[in-house]
């Protein structure tokens, strides 16, 4: 019988989470699919919360005053919270309800026992389980007692774990309704979690069962550990039998107890591998059924399994598509381009549309499929080699999966008249002019480009910008752009293999390539100096921008003493630098162009910490280290037998890693250049649109790929629906962490370094930047919170070229991405800063303000007492 408090469990299916809850709304879909036993029961709707919610109206102002609660205020949350909580409790549960409610109870049996458990309209979502986070009650007997644990199930909606859990998740508490999941009572033999993937590795063919004797609180509450099964293919590939001490049992009158497990059989298996087996069955069934791996509870009563709760496992890293049912292994381009924030559609849409290989999306994070370099003998070599110098950990995690064998087909080696299997570009002439005459056709280019889609709107824009991409890829493919790139780089691992073989130095073109010319992105490091040496002299200027709090400050510098000055020296930095920004190679994130308030704390840090001239003065010294050290190494190495001729080389490869080794950041300079000139046109676009009331917002083109825009173009029509959709689902990706290596079975291959001759207790990570340095370690995840002294080492996730204004006022750097010729590395070694990078987890490892040791030169850190 349908009510508009009370649904019977099969009245209900997976689309009725806003009247029944997420765990309520799964509850009646398992229980439609056939072959699988869900105990009976109902359902107390939405409906019943907001009335009780009504009926109070203090709750409401409560609700007020929790919403302007700062969310680090965690004993603001925790007392509001109660208060709502015994608000909600000490309602009276109206009489209509309360008689709907044992009307239902009277069709389990009046004196039923039952399970009543919280059932959250945002719990259970594809994007955010919040397992956990309201509360569940077993054994409840009578219906007194199960209208009073209803009602402490709604207050639930408001326990402190669950207000700070959707703050993280961008939820709105009053947008979450409860309802309540009321069943009949199961007694187990045993019970437990099914996870249809693997919950550590993300492994989608692997499953794992958790199982233990009794009720599943004693495996939840972590009485006891659990047995642990790994099912593949109907094989247990895995199993840990756990002493099982105790278990929690229901006792007669209502209620739970926990009992001790006799001693023979606490070491027993709370299943027999073929109840394992046939589990895993079931659980692929639901999985199937809800079309993405599950987290399933289980109970097994007289051999049969019954299911009490099935959520998505929110936390496995999403798999990229494949046109075949072929296996894959996948290599993540954010680690190679130190960005790995989760990128909108038009942003990673526009880097695959303009990158020189093919990309795969996945999470909000690009991949390159490599499966076939993999997979031929010679192409296979050339590839771990150019990965392992530049990141070892995604090599080692690439021959992990080589070693297991079969994963990856074996192909024949390409034909003689194939391309060559590495791709390496044929060497040129060290000569300075071919750097000078790439840049200025880069320039040229961008300057076209600038000149070309001012008249370009509408479908006629997105026709202009699909050739733009092809020049774009262009200039970037030029052989000879591709060969200076490769000049600095070989010249770089030839002085530090050859220095090290000749004369036991460890990276010695660290030191040799310091202030290297045409560096663009040491360049504007230094050249923000120049900007405070404009400011310092003017302390009204430096009080009025301490004081900066929106993006109209330029307007405001005018009417100052030196304001003028000032203006014009930020301006003048904006328009060379200005394109840049953090994670600038998703064209959705806001250019200092946009936001130039982004720079100013970095400006005032520069006029605090630095004396004036600093910028000349640094590029010089690091000019006469490098020529210091190059007259060390090539006097030393004339010592050595057959000395004249290893001198005679080494100095050919010092003049060839200093004509090109800057070089090697301008590609990005002008890639992130053209960026900017075609996100302005979008934007104008994009305003076009909303005039014409297609869009709501400007921003709302961020969640459209670039294809999809264009139709957007062309019909004036918008899936508004989607752009809702696509706003959650990158909110949600923030919460993944983006693996290097990635298989198409859903595995995230961690790799490792095989070191033994670091300190116990070290940080290893990848040495980039020689030198040892000790300091305070300035743990910063976003640039705008940076407060840096002199003698800082910056920690952080990673670092792009916005990053380098920073480093020229830290001793050190940490990341936890990065490789030997990213960008963070080769600024690193441009200004003679000691850095270590890829090192796992650095920003959780290392506290804000400890005192560090970072070995620069043989890749590690020490945490110092």
């Amino acid at each position: 019988m349908t009510d508009q408090y009370v649904l019977d469990l099969q009245e209900v299916d997976e689309k009725q989470v806003a009247a029944v809850g997420g765990k309520g709304a799964h509850l009646g879909g398992l229980s439609r699919i056939e072959g699988v036993s869900v105990p009976g029961g109902f359902r107390v709707t939405t409906d019943a919360f907001r009335r009780i919610l009504a009926e109070e109206a203090s709750i409401d102002d409560q609700l007020d005053r929790l919403s302007r609660v700062n969310p680090d205020d965690l004993e603001g949350i925790r007392t509001l919270s109660a208060q709502i909580r015994q608000a909600i409790e000490a309602v009276a549960v109206p009489g209509d309800l309360a008689a709907a409610v044992t009307r239902a109870l009277a069709r389990l049996g009046d004196q039923a026992a039952c399970a009543v458990r919280s059932s959250a309209t945002a719990e259970d979502l594809p994007t955010a389980s919040f397992a956990g986070q309201q509360d569940t009650y077993l054994n409840v007997v009578g219906p007194t007692a199960v209208l009073q644990h209803i009602s402490r199930c709604w207050a639930s909606l408001f326990t402190e774990r669950a207000v700070i859990y959707r703050r993280r998740n961008g939820i709105d508490d009053r947008t979450v309704h409860m309802a309540v999941v009321v069943q009949r009572m199961v007694f187990p033999h045993a019970s437990g979690i099914l996870f249809t993937a693997d919950p550590v590795t993300g492994n989608r063919k692997v499953a794992t069962v958790d199982a233990g004797f009794g009720l599943g609180e004693a495996l939840v509450s972590g009485l006891v550990n659990p047995d642990v099964f790994k099912v593949r293919d109907d094989e247990i590939i895995a199993k840990a039998i756990a002493a099982k001490q105790c278990a929690v049992h229901a006792l007669p009158d209502g209620g739970t107890r926990e009992v001790a497990i006799e001693s023979q059989q606490q070491e027993q298996p709370a299943l027999t591998d073929a109840q394992v087996v046939r589990l895993v069955r079931l659980g692929r069934r639901i999985e199937a059924h809800f079309d993405r791996p599950q987290d399933i509870e289980w109970c097994l009563v007289d051999d049969g399994f019954q299911i009490v709760q099935s959520r998505p496992i929110t936390t496995l890293f999403p798999i990229p598509e494949a046109a075949d049912q072929e296996n894959h292994v996948y290599v993540s381009v954010g680690h190679g381009q130190m960005m790995t924030d989760p990128m909108k559609p038009l942003g990673f849409s526009m880097w695959q549309l303009t990158a020189m290989v093919q990309m795969h999306e996945a999470g909000g994070r690009l991949f390159v499929d490599v499966t076939r370099r993999l997979a031929s003998p010679t192409s296979r070599a050339g590839l771990l080699d150019a990965i392992g110098r530049g990141d070892p950990l995604i090599r080692d995690a690439l021959e992990t999966v080589l070693d297991r064998g079969g994963f990856i087909p074996s192909l024949p080696d390409a034909s003689p008249g194939g391309p060559p299997a590495g791709g390496a570009p044929a060497p040129i002439e060290t000569d300075p002019a071919i750097v000078t005459g790439l840049i200025e056709r880069s320039r040229a280019s961008v300057a076209a480009l600038e000149r070309d889609i001012r008249t370009k709107t509408g479908p006629a824009l997105f026709d202009f910008l699909l050739e733009a991409f092809e020049e774009h890829k262009r200039v970037l493919g030029d052989p000879l752009n591709l060969q200076a790139i490769m000049a600095g780089m070989d010249a770089t691992w030839w002085l530090n293999d050859k220095l090290q073989e000749w004369l036991g130095e460890k990276n010695a073109a660290d030191t040799l390539t310091l202030s290297a010319p045409d560096n663009i992105t040491s360049e504007m490091g230094l050249a923000l100096l120049d900007v405070a040496d404009v400011i310092r002299p003017h302390p009204e200027v430096v009080a009025f921008l301490q004081d900066v709090e929106d993006e109209d400050f330029l307007d405001g510098l005018v009417k100052l003493p030196g304001g003028a000055e000032a203006r014009d020296a930020i301006e003048s930095y904006l328009d060379r630098y200005g394109m840049r920004c953090v994670g600038e190679i998703d064209i959705t994130r806001p250019r200092w162009r946009e936001r130039p308030s982004t720079l100013v704390p970095v400006i005032l840090d520069n006029v605090r910490i630095f004396e004036p001239g600093a910028a000349e003065r640094r590029f010089e010294q690091g000019r006469q280290k490098a020529q210091e050290k190059e007259r060390d190494v090539l006097s030393r190495l004339r010592a050595l037998p057959d000395g004249a001729r290893k001198a005679e080389e080494t100095k050919r490869m010092i003049d060839r890693v200093r004509t090109f080794i800057g070089y090697r950041e301008y590609p990005k300079y002008g890639i992130v250049s053209r960026y900017f000139v075609y996100k302005q046109a979008l934007m104008e676009e994009a305003e076009r649109l909303v005039e014409a009331g297609v869009l709501s917002e400007k921003e709302d083109i961020f969640s459209l790929t670039f294809q999809e825009l264009r139709d957007v173009a062309y019909s004036n029509q918008v899936d508004d629906q989607l752009i809702r959709q696509r706003k959650a689902a990158f909110q949600s990706y923030h919460a993944l962490t983006p693996p290097r290596v990635l298989t198409s079975d859903g595995e995230a291959v961690t790799g490792a370094y095989r070191r033994d001759d670091v300190p116990d207790g070290a940080l290893v990570g990848l040495p980039v930047s020689a030198g040892t340095v000790e300091g305070r370690a300035r743990v910063i995840l976003d640039m705008a919170d940076a407060d840096l002294e002199a003698g800082d080492i910056l920690v952080t996730t990673f670092t792009d070229p916005s990053w380098s204004p920073l480093f020229v006022g830290i001793a050190g750097l940490v990341t936890e991405v990065g490789g030997l010729m990213t960008h963070g590395a080769v600024i690193a070694r441009e200004y003679g800063l000691p850095a270590v990078v890829g090192v796992e987890r650095a920003t959780r490892l290392i506290q804000d303000g400890q005192r560090i040791r970072v070995h620069g030169t043989g890749g590690y850190i020490e945490i110092l007492p």
